[in-house]
């Protein structure tokens, strides 16, 4: 089970990373691929798509980093709540680059379902701070700790693995003490790595 990060398309890529899923289950053949996208759903179409592409292929030219890798024991448990947190995710059929719901609001919820993959999303994963039905306050997606946003347009978040971090129209900027790095906007961490 991996969980990938890439920066996003176009412009937004100057901002932005696209995140995505991709599970294993043990004994199977390949990987399924879960992920959100704008394209095409003001026509219609799902905002959840289910194997668009490989698990790791580029994404729009931008080769993906892994940015969670979960092997071995209880690994098929987590796709199974994986699997059940992405029928639930509360957004199926709308999507919003800014300041969500999209693809990193999607990659946040199933972390927050899933509290046990520990995922520690990218400070410049614009729309993770985007609280399902308007909430105020969350756990934190590595469910570490917690958040407090409104609208994902203006926050705190405090944990352990994401350290702390203040959004600001959807940007980040925060501090890892855990792991020393800065969290910047557009540039994302700077620092010893994860």
């Amino acid at each position: 089970m991996q969980v990938y990060a890439a920066r996003a398309v176009s412009w937004r890529g100057v901002l932005s990373v696209h995140t995505w899923i991709a599970v294993k289950p043990t004994g199977a053949e390949r990987y399924t691929r879960y992920e959100v996208l704008g394209f095409g759903v003001a026509n219609g179409a799902p905002a959840i798509r289910v194997d668009r592409t490989g698990p790791d292929n580029y994404w729009f030219g931008d080769r993906p980093r892994v940015i969670l890798d979960r092997r071995g024991a209880g690994v098929d448990a987590l796709i199974e709540a994986i699997r059940a947190a992405v029928t639930s995710y509360p957004y199926p059929h709308e999507y919003r680059a800014w300041p969500g719901p999209n693809s990193n609001t999607f990659t946040a919820f199933i972390a927050r379902q899933v509290p046990e993959l520990g995922l520690d999303l990218p400070s410049n994963a614009i729309g993770k701070d985007f609280l399902p039905g308007g909430a105020l306050f969350a756990a934190a997606p590595s469910g570490s700790g917690f958040q407090i946003s409104l609208y994902g347009l203006a926050g705190i978040l405090l944990a352990l693995d994401e350290g702390f971090e203040l959004n600001i129209l959807g940007l980040n900027i925060g501090i890892d003490a855990a792991v020393p790095a800065l969290k910047l906007p557009a540039i994302g961490r700077l620092g010893l790595p994860r």
